[in-house]
Parts: structure tokens; sequence; C-alpha cells
């Protein structure tokens, strides 16, 4: 509810979101997932990949191999009023990634 209505967290933290905020995660993980589908076949399994995405607010790293991989994310808020930085190890990257793209598409 309010400003802040979407929550990602784990373990003992989390962080509250605005909708826009939200949806620009989405879609840059979206974007992300696309790159890494696009190479996965000419990748050897213990091939290391290292995939960037930056469009402000968010900063976005997924490094590791075509089949696990961790998950770095930063966020600078336009307003200039908060800032934080997220990592997710192997396999909750992965879970991550679904679990976001499955709420926000869950909405339309």
């Amino acid at each position: 509810k309010g400003k802040f209505c979407f929550l990602i967290g784990v373990y003992n933290w989390s962080i509250e979101l605005q909708k826009s905020e939200f949806h620009s995660l989405y879609t840059l993980l979206c974007g992300l997932n696309d790159q890494l589908a696009e190479i996965k076949n000419e990748l050897m399994d213990e091939e290391s990949i290292n995939l960037e995405i930056e469009q402000l607010p968010w900063y976005i790293e997924l490094d590791g191999n075509k089949n696990v991989w961790t998950l770095r994310l930063v966020f600078e808020s336009q307003e200039q009023t908060r800032s934080f930085e997220m990592y997710w190890p192997i396999p909750i990257a992965q879970n991550l990634f679904y679990e976001i793209k499955n709420m926000w598409e869950s909405m339309d």
C-alpha cells in the first residue's frame, strides 16, 4: 500500500520499491534473461559468463555459467533519496528472477 507497494526480501532483510521501480527492475531482468538465452547454446557448461545491464535507476550484473549464476543489483533513486545494493548467490538468484517475473505478470 502507498508509495512503496512492492517488497523484495530474503532471510532477515527486505527493501520496498515503488511500482515504477519494480517495473523497471522486471524489464531489465527480462532483458538480461534474453541476453543469456541468446548465448546459452554457444557456451560450454563450465564456461564463465558475466552479463551487465545498466539503465537508471538500476545496474544489474549476472555472474556464473549458463546453468547457475549469482545476481547483483545496485539501485540509486532518481530523486537521490535512497540507494542500495543487493546480492543473491546461487540458487537464490534464479529463484528471485522467476518470482519477480511471476509477480509482475500476475498483476495483468
